[in-house]
């Protein structure tokens, strides 16, 4: 069977007990998205919050990444770029084999702990489309902001 869409561990973390991504009730649109560390994000700090994991999709198709609900409610973190845009081609690319990582702003007043394997995001596949005379030969060479390069 051929592999449409779906989450892998990234191979160097392939021995972390990584939890994949996955919805947990029949209604739910995301799949939900934990980290690979536990780590401490300081007052008013950014921080990148490694998972561990990769997707693959068609070409197609993106995961839009959102933050959990929660997460800015019962913990004071926002996502910098508030919708994370993982593209088809981020796949396997040879930087960093695709791991997503995300980025979090604390913007309370005290230090915030996440946990390993602590959901703090969520995935969903959606299908776009192009736009006629698309001439987007570009092959992406690298992972996070790789574009500008």
């Amino acid at each position: 069977m051929m592999k449409r869409r779906g989450f892998e561990i990234v191979n160097a973390y392939a021995n972390d007990e990584l939890t994949l991504p996955e919805r947990k009730t029949k209604g739910s649109a995301g799949y939900d998205i934990a980290s690979r560390v536990s780590m401490t994000i300081e007052p008013k700090a950014v921080a990148f919050v490694p998972t561990g994991m990769k997707a693959y999709m068609q070409e197609d198709e993106v995961l839009q990444v959102y933050p959990r609900s929660s997460l800015g409610f019962k913990k004071h973190l926002m996502k910098v770029n508030s919708v994370g845009i993982i593209d088809s081609d981020y796949y396997n690319n040879p930087d960093n084999e695709g791991e997503i990582s995300l980025i979090f702003y604390n913007f309370g007043d005290e230090p915030v702990k996440i946990e390993k394997n602590e959901r703090i995001a969520q995935g969903i596949f959606i299908k776009y489309l192009k736009v006629d005379k698309d001439n987007t030969l570009t092959k992406r060479l690298g992972g996070f902001g790789s574009t500008d390069k």
